[in-house]
């Protein structure tokens, strides 16, 4: 997402529209439906509108101090069901999370409409 980027390389798409309407368009592509949100700031936003339906967390053995909080102050209470973990030999534990959700709406984004 960039509002002053003209181009980019790679496997890379240059998005512009709101988050909850990238998201969206991408969900109604062909494929195999992952889409991968990186970094804290995106991923907090994500999170807040609602379009997250998997966490996919590695925990390193290591204690930092200071950065991006994993979660914003104000993120609020989601039910999470683990599907998956496993610990790897460094010591890196990964856990895949599915998010639960209540009822048919409980699937829509919150604030769909609402520029990220």
């Amino acid at each position: 997402f960039s509002t002053t980027l003209t181009s980019v390389r790679g496997n890379t798409r240059l998005a512009r529209r709101g988050l909850a309407e990238e998201i969206e368009r991408l969900r109604a592509e062909p494929g195999d439906g992952d889409i991968a949100v990186g970094g804290a700031h995106l991923a907090a936003q994500a999170a807040e509108l609602g379009v997250i339906d998997e966490y996919r967390i590695r925990v390193h053995p290591v204690l930092v101090g200071g950065g991006v909080p994993f979660f914003p102050r104000n993120e609020r209470h989601v039910d999470l069901e683990l599907k998956e973990s496993r610990v790897f030999g460094s010591g890196v534990v990964y856990q895949r999370y599915r998010v639960t959700r209540q009822g048919p709406a409980a699937r829509k984004p919150r604030d769909a409409g609402r520029e990220a």
